[in-house]
């Protein structure tokens, strides 16, 4: 036994922040700002949370707490490496003493990096995740943060990671650390029913993905034991609590995500997709993902021409929850010999059937045929001449790959890619 503990890891951490979940919660925010004892929140969101009223609400909600209400509505959709400088430099000169984010994972993450670098010296690629950055650690506490989703989809009032995609590089990356946690959710079912199609069909597939990365992922047990506590990563790998949040999330995506699709007003269904995508967030944050992520940031940082669908005017775009369902089905025929009863149980979660490798990655597929997400790579402008610089991007996510139930060299993403150009 004092052989196996030396081996293998046989400790995993797990983390969540409070939440307030239902119809109505984000007129209570004011009083949840207040009762952390923020004073000054700058509420950062973007434009078009703005014309929903959304953040009118918010403002009013804590103007009628005590809480002075600060608006930074310049969150760019998408967050880059310049435009998440320009919102740090923002909250260096506005000195909130708490932050209030509204809108999808953009605004999530934007007040994360915000928080992060307007409390702790350095600059965003200080912290940004080797090999990419520094992999620094904040030295310094942040302030409260609250995290308001509009979207059910990516999960980030549940992580404690912050994503941004560095132009020069053309590929995503991220910072993680625990710190970057929220310290409230306010979960509000009715903020989505604006939502256009488009951007339900993508938000949705970033919860799957989630919900199906962090269920197939390396078991925390698996791994050599970390040095020390500190040094444990925040994705530790399928453990046993996040398993249970992922495998609800599955089941409620397999059950709801087509309804919400043929009837945007639902309020059932709206909730249902909210509960999923804080579920599969709760369970990936601590979990980790893989693949279909790894492979997603380049996908998203290489576009060239692609403008999405339900997004509005703008530079050209892969929606975070597009840019990680393309590689979903053939990354599940690749993982499946790492777990064939982990992708068979998903499978069933999902409502799909059949056996074998094919089976998860036909459930995937039939569900974005159903709901009109485009097929596969080639859909966003990539061919086969794109395959070395799409594999050169996704193997520079080593934090992400490391998880995969499956060693992955670059030949294996080459195949990936290959065979995701198109997906039926």
């Amino acid at each position: 036994m004092e052989h196996e503990k030396a081996r293998f890891e046989s400790v995993y951490t797990w983390s969540a922040p409070p939440v307030v979940f239902g119809a109505g919660a984000l007129d209570e925010t004011g009083a949840h700002v207040a009762a952390l004892g923020v004073r000054r929140a700058a509420v950062v969101t973007d434009a078009g949370i703005v014309r929903t009223g959304l953040a009118a609400r918010v403002a009013a909600s804590l103007r009628a707490g005590g809480v002075e209400a600060i608006l930074f509505d310049q969150v760019h959709v998408e967050p880059t490496d310049a435009s998440m400088r320009e919102a740090v430099a923002w909250a260096r000169d506005a000195l909130p003493d708490g932050f209030v984010a509204v809108g999808g994972g953009s605004a999530i993450d934007t007040a994360k990096a915000m928080n992060l670098l307007s409390t702790n010296d350095g600059d965003l690629e200080d912290y940004l995740n080797r090999p990419i950055g520094r992999g620094m650690a904040p030295t310094r506490p942040l302030k409260p943060l609250v995290a308001l989703p509009t979207t059910a989809g990516t999960g980030a009032e549940a992580t404690a990671t912050c994503v941004v995609n560095v132009l020069a590089l053309h590929v995503k990356t991220a910072i993680a650390h625990r710190a970057l946690l929220p310290r409230l959710a306010i979960i509000d079912p009715l903020t989505t029913l604006t939502l256009p199609p488009a951007v339900t069909a993508s938000s949705g597939m970033d919860v799957l993905c989630h919900a199906l990365e962090s269920w197939t992922a390396r078991p925390f047990d698996s791994r050599p034991p970390a040095d020390a506590p500190a040094a444990r990563p925040a994705y530790n790998g399928a453990n046993p609590i996040s398993d249970i949040w992922c495998a609800r999330a599955l089941t409620l995506l397999g059950r709801w995500f087509r309804r919400v699709m043929e009837a945007p007003a639902d309020i059932e269904a709206r909730t249902a997709m909210m509960q999923a995508a804080m579920y599969a967030g709760i369970g990936f944050g601590n979990a980790g993902v893989h693949i279909p992520h790894a492979c997603g940031y380049p996908v998203a940082g290489m576009v060239r021409a692609y403008r999405a669908a339900g997004y509005g005017p703008g530079e050209p775009m892969v929606p975070h929850g597009q840019s990680v369902v393309g590689t979903a089905p053939a990354t599940f025929r690749f993982t499946y010999q790492a777990g064939p009863e982990r992708h068979a149980e998903a499978t069933r979660l999902l409502g799909g059937s059949g056996e074998g490798p094919s089976a998860l990655p036909d459930t995937v597929v039939a569900l974005c045929r159903d709901i009109g997400i485009p097929n596969g790579l080639a859909a966003y402008g990539y061919g086969e001449a794109d395959v070395d610089g799409l594999v050169s991007g996704a193997m520079k996510q080593q934090r992400l790959l490391a998880i995969a139930p499956r060693t992955v060299e670059a030949d294996d993403l080459a195949w990936i890619f290959r065979e995701s150009m198109e997906n039926w």
